[in-house]
Parts: C-alpha cells; structure tokens; sequence
C-alpha cells in the first residue's frame, strides 16, 4: 500500500493529475538518471582538463572524491531534509546548487574552492537522488523489501557512472571538456522546466523543524574524511610521510576524528552515536569495501597505462569498454536481485561469488597481459570484474540493515559509504600505486643490468629508445607480478569466506520502515529531548 493513498493503488500526488498514473514514475526515473549524470568536475575528462589548466591529476582525483564524501555524508540527515522541505522546492533546490556548481568548476583552478564546491555539491545530488528514490520506492517494492531496493539503486548509479563518463569522453574529445559542463547545466535546466510544469506545491509528509542536527559534527566528520583522502591521493606526488603537508593532514585527521568521538559523548544529537561503533557490522562492511577496493585497484592504478601506453588504444577505445562494465553492472543486478533478493540466498555465498568474480578478473590479466592484447581480450574480465563488484556492493550494503532503525542505520550507511564509494577507492590506489612504483624499479633494474656498453646487441640503439624499451618491459613485468599477488590474495580470501563460519550466513527479509514510523520516532525524539532541556 502506499503511504500517499493508504487505501489505494500507488499514485504521486506531488506530480499533476494531467500526466498518466502508469508515466508518473517514469518522469521520477528521468529526473534520477538527469541528476546522476551532474556533478561538478567529471574524473573521465581529467586529462583534457589537465592539458588545459594548472591542475595535477591529483586534484581531479580529490576533487572527484570529495563530491563522494559529500554524497555519503547526506545520509544522516536526508530524511530530515526530506520532511522539512516540499519536493517541488527541493527539486529547485539540489538544481540550483548543481548549477552553480558547474559553473564554479569551468571558471577556477583553486583546488580548495574546487574541493568545497564538488563537497556541497555531491550533498545535495544525494538528496535529489533520495528524493527520487523514496517517491518511487513503493512501486519498485510495495513490501518495502531494502534487498531489492537496493539492487534499483545500484542499477541506476553504477549505470549512470559508465554513462556519464562516456559523455565526458565523447564532448572532449570532439570539443572542449568544458563543454560536459554545459551539456550538464542544460540537462539540469530541462529537469527544474519539467518540475515547473508538472509538479505542484504539495507534500504528502508533514514537516518536521530542523532541531536537533549537528552541522558541526558533520563538518568535522566530513574534513576528517576530505583529510584521508588527501594523504591517499598526494601521498606518492609528496613522497609520503617525508613531506610536511602528509604529516599535517595525518595529524589533521586524527585529532579531528578524536574530537568528533569526543563530543558525541556528551552532545544530545550527535552526528554519529558512539553506540553505532559497537555493532560487528560497521567494522565488517568498511573492511570488506577496503579489501575489494585494493583488488580492483589495478582499474585505476595502470589499466589506462596499459592500454594507452603500450596497446595503443585512444580515448574513444577505451570509452567504448565503458558499455562492457553497463553490460556487467546490469547482468549483476539482475543476478543478485534474482538470487539475495528473492530467493534469499546468503550473505556468504554472495560474497563468494562477489571474490571469485573479481579473482577471475585479476587471473585472466595475469595470464593474458601481452604486447598485443587485442580489444576482444579485455571484455570478458572487465564484465567479470564490474559483476562482482555490484553484487558485493549490493550484499554489503544490505547487510547494514541489520543495525537499528532509524538512527543507527542511517549513520551506518554513511560510515559505509564513505569507505565505499571514496576512501576504499583512495586506499586501494594508494596501496597499489606504491607496489608497482617499487616493483618498477626493481624489476627496471634488473632488466637494464645486462646494458652497458660492451653489449654489441645494444650499441647501436640510440639512448633513449633502450630507456624507453626497458620502462616498457619493467611495466608489463611489474604489472603481471602485481595481478599475480592480488590474485593470491583473493584466493586467500575466498578461503576465509570458505572456512570461517559468520554470522551473517542466515539471511533475513529486510523491509524498511514506513516512512509515518520514522517520521514519529524522530518527533517523539525531539519531544523527549525539549522535556530534558526544560527540566
């Protein structure tokens, strides 16, 4: 039943009577997939913006992120923000912001700026997202089922990434990478026209006063969040821990999540309880993201060195693999949904499908990896590889609604998703980009040891070529040790997953409260807390 019409078929009041029952969800999807394409800077396009501005490929990368933090930290207080504020305006609001933001982002190269606006940004994409997912939530489950909610969600955002950044791909390189920026703000414009015309002033929840939110709490958790990301991405440009600014963002850090966990001890409504940390589950999904992240490193560390630098592939040819990754994203969620959502499988044997998946992936480049790979080759474990992913993701994330509703669970799903969607990416490549910086060197210094200048076989080759030839073969030969070990280390993981009996292994149907409940025990909260103030 819907919570719009509690005696009736599903319908959305906030959208005109004029517009068909049966296409009113259709214009939310469109609305969905419009805002899952914005942004404020677009990572595909990172090398044309690289070429033509001031900025390192660095701090694409943290701007990139910090639009991810953003998004993660919107969590706690979506519904919050969903109740105070009516559809129609939030529409307007999340639009303009996104606006702005593209705009910022095609006129400055001040990192820090860059930095907050694709952070505020990112919040307010997140709340638009949500905005469009809970209208439609009934008629995607009308049992509230999280487990296949989930498997819509990861659908359209995972979706939306490869197509977006094929748009990206495609507008720099037959104009400017600006003109994603454009082609985003007119994409946005045409959403708030469409809201204009076919929504009205109405809302079906009735509003709740924005008390007892912590906005300092968040900032905090967020700057402690935008701080690891920092040290991650700089950390090899910097030299590591030999570099001030590693140290000051390393110090930064810590104090910053010491007085965070410090004030949630006393304030009444902290951005995150301390008594979420005690819940098995908060530790266990960050972990499992993290270790997925490092295996899938190699995607962002030197897959584009490969194929670029020694296959030879253009921009356009790689773009193009984009629709192999939507074919495995769509495959997976069609899988997962079928198999965890409504057959119930477990939680392990879904995340031993997840890692042979991606141990699959890591096998095949390591055996395949040549000189002249053709493109077919490289289809089978990029599918494999983004299979596993979502159906990890998905499981992953159901399980956090094993902690209660709704406090604990809203804030388990950011700590998840900060882990999730930026630092577990930021570690992994960190991680990975450090091995094969010193397995290059090593294995450059070995193949180069049989050069000098009593070898006839090289005397009459120019300098610069045999430089350039063993760099070439020390990164084939690095990169194929590297996949070699991360295989390794998947096939140890696969035997955890195998031997140890967790507690997870029963699963459970997983239904979301109606909104009307969560909307009481956040006013019975807020009532409690004005009678503790007042006495």
């Amino acid at each position: 039943m819907s919570e719009h019409h509690p005696f009736g078929p599903f319908s959305i009041p906030e959208i005109r009577d004029f517009v068909p029952e049966k296409l009113k969800p259709f214009v939310i999807i469109l609305f969905l997939v419009i805002i899952q394409f914005s942004g404020g800077v677009y990572v595909a396009s990172a090398s044309e913006m690289v070429g033509t501005t001031a900025l390192m490929n660095e701090d694409i990368q943290m701007t990139g992120l910090s639009s991810l933090v953003g998004m993660a930290l919107n969590f706690v207080y979506m519904f919050r923000l969903k109740c105070a504020i009516p559809p129609k305006s939030m529409f307007f609001l999340c639009g303009f912001v996104i606006i702005i933001a593209n705009i910022i982002c095609m006129y400055t190269t001040c990192v820090p700026l860059l930095v907050g606006t694709c952070f505020v940004a990112g919040f307010f994409r997140m709340q638009a997202t949500f905005q469009c997912n809970s209208t439609i939530q009934l008629w995607l489950t009308p049992k509230r089922d999280l487990s296949v909610f989930f498997c819509w969600v990861y659908l359209i955002v995972n979706g939306s990434i490869n197509l977006s950044g094929l748009q990206a791909v495609y507008l720099s390189s037959f104009a400017e990478w600006e003109m994603m920026q454009w082609s985003i703000i007119g994409m946005i414009l045409f959403m708030l026209l469409l809201v204009q015309t076919l929504m009205r002033n109405h809302s079906s929840m009735p509003r709740i006063p924005f008390l007892g939110i912590d906005y300092i709490g968040m900032l905090m958790w967020g700057s402690s969040a935008l701080c690891a990301l920092f040290i991650c991405i700089y950390g090899e440009h910097y030299d590591w821990w030999t570099s001030e600014y590693i140290w000051s963002a390393t110090i930064a850090c810590v104090v910053l999540v010491a007085l965070s966990c410090w004030r949630a001890s006393f304030i009444r409504h902290p951005y995150i309880f301390l008594d979420t940390f005690k819940h098995p589950i908060i530790w266990l999904c960050p972990v499992t993201y993290i270790v997925a992240d490092i295996l899938l490193a190699p995607e962002h560390v030197f897959e584009h060195a490969l194929m670029e630098g020694i296959l030879g592939y253009d921009a356009l040819h790689l773009a193009s693999l984009n629709w192999i990754s939507i074919l495995g994203v769509a495959t997976g969620v069609l899988f997962t949904w079928q198999t965890f959502a409504v057959r119930k499988w477990r939680y392990r044997t879904m995340l031993l499908i997840s890692f042979c998946c991606i141990g699959t992936y890591l096998s095949y480049f390591y055996f395949i990896i040549d000189y002249n790979l053709p493109k077919e080759a490289l289809m089978f474990p990029i599918f494999a590889r983004n299979f596993g992913y979502v159906t990890l993701s998905i499981t992953v994330l159901t399980a956090n609604t094993r902690m209660p509703f709704p406090f604990h669970f809203f804030q388990g799903v950011t700590i998840q998703n900060v882990f999730s969607a930026a630092l577990g990416s930021a570690i992994g490549c960190a991680i990975i980009g450090r091995a094969l910086k010193v397995t290059m060197a090593k294995n450059a210094m070995l193949i180069s040891s049989g050069i000098d200048n009593v070898n006839g076989n090289v005397q009459h080759i120019p300098l610069g070529e045999i430089y350039g030839t063993v760099q070439q073969q020390a990164l084939i030969v690095s990169m194929k040790e590297i996949y070699g070990w991360l295989g390794l280390a998947c096939i140890a993981v696969i035997f955890v997953l195998l031997l140890r009996k967790e507690h997870l292994s029963k699963p459970i149907r997983v239904t979301h409260p109606k909104f009307k409940t969560l909307r009481k025990m956040i006013k019975h909260e807020l009532r409690v807390s004005k009678e503790n103030a007042s006495t």
